[in-house]
């Protein structure tokens, strides 16, 4: 029972296996963007090719595409700790082979293209259990806050990693930020062996992938809350997770600004989506979420089209914080929401369709919105992603009450 002297925050490390996931993923998440950093610095060194880059960062993604909804019905049907846990033993070994490669001068292009294969296909698996995992460590009164924490978390180390990258690559090389996933990926994977997670009950009955995956699209369609909110999301991860990998074109283009320019609008994102996710944390009621999930489409829409008007670097950075904060309060207002309201032996299907739209959707995105660039310009495109946001958000506004009644967080 929630003691009602401390606050959900707090209440949620009293719980033995979510502090253990917390203090594993740590390590984990913030060696993870260091290593991102390290294998884009590394494709440009060994190619100079934009083109290069693109695939290296379509080859991340592009599996969610494909093997998120399958991902999900293996979950359902097994353990979501045990997968996660085989699925960080995997990227331990990735990062080892990253840094060995590195480290005995054998790598190519073609090598990190392969091994970056490897970790997209792993993530596929392991991003929808760890969705899975959460909620399992805590009781369910408190899942919005331990779903919440976990994404402040995560997106606290997207500006703390690169940051360490910065000053690990001039010194160590990326074999540095390498090293350092090969260490954070090793911790999370002992720390993760000692949490104590009961057996899920499981539907035994033999069933088909397909029979699964149609069943819980199907549940996902007939929900009057999960579907408009994964509407939201799609459309948010198609039209605006893009914007923020055409930053480099945006911050020389428009900014006329260097490496230093895009750093700072890329921390300024991250800084605003984790004061986003610690204000869901702190909430502690999740009754407004829904309207919360709105709210952050609209201003994300609009701090897109700020973007476009804006002439200074400061006037981007600050525009920087508020669309990280905004985009970040709809994923997490969206991912508490059907952590909370969807049926446990649903839970890890329905939430790789949420992994499936928010990892993948954006390779889809990119494509189409980096080619309508090259024809109109990075500020018409920006410009026309954000007026689509700006429609769903207000055409789907009056679905909200029949929203409101079908989200009944169960105590």
């Amino acid at each position: 029972m929630m003691s009602k002297a401390r606050p959900p925050a707090i209440e949620v490390f009293t719980h033995r296996n979510y502090l253990l996931f917390m203090l594993g993923l740590g390590p984990a998440a913030i060696s993870s963007w260091m290593q991102r950093v390290g294998v884009g610095w590394l494709a440009w060194e060994l190619t100079h090719s934009p083109a290069w880059l693109g695939l290296i960062a379509a080859a991340d993604l592009i599996p969610f595409l494909f093997l998120s909804p399958f991902a999900g019905v293996f979950i359902d049907r097994s353990s979501p700790h045990k997968i996660l846990l085989s699925a960080q033993w995997l990227q331990f070994i990735h990062a080892s082979a990253l840094a060995i490669a590195m480290f005995n001068n054998f790598v190519s292009i073609e090598i990190l293209l392969a091994l970056t294969v490897f970790s997209g296909v792993v993530s596929a698996f392991a991003t929808p259990a760890r969705h899975a995992v959460v909620p399992n460590t805590v009781p369910r009164a408190l899942v919005g806050t331990a779903v919440s924490l976990d994404s402040a978390l995560f997106q606290a180390s997207r500006f703390i990693g690169p940051s360490i990258a910065a000053l690990v690559i001039p010194i160590w090389g990326v074999f540095g930020a390498f090293a350092a996933h090969m260490v954070g990926s090793f911790v999370f994977s002992v720390v993760m062996q000692q949490m104590r997670m009961p057996a899920p009950e499981r539907d035994r009955r033999p069933r088909s992938l397909i029979s699964d995956i149609r069943e819980s699209l199907d549940y996902v369609i007939h929900h009057a809350a999960i579907q408009p909110l994964f509407i939201m999301l799609a459309i948010a991860s198609i039209c605006l997770r893009p914007m923020q990998d055409m930053l480099p074109g945006f911050a020389q283009s428009v900014f006329e600004s260097d490496a230093v320019g895009l750093a700072w609008l890329t921390s300024a994102m991250g800084v605003g989506a984790m004061l986003s996710a610690t204000r869901v944390a702190l909430l502690g009621d999740f009754s407004g979420l829904n309207k919360m999930a709105f709210i952050g489409l609209a201003c994300a829409g609009l701090a897109t089209f700020g973007m476009v008007t804006a002439s200074q670097l400061w006037m981007g950075i600050g525009l920087s914080v508020i669309f990280g904060y905004s985009f970040n309060t709809l994923s997490v207002s969206i991912q508490a929401i059907v952590q909370s309201a969807v049926e446990d032996s649903m839970r890890s299907r329905v939430m790789s369709f949420y992994t499936f739209i928010y990892r993948g959707a954006p390779a889809l995105g990119a494509m189409f919105f980096g080619l309508l660039a090259e024809f109109v310009g990075l500020r018409w495109a920006y410009a026309l992603a954000g007026a689509i946001c700006l429609l769903t958000a207000v055409a789907l506004y009056k679905r909200l009450r029949s929203m409101n009644e079908a989200f009944e967080p169960r105590r």
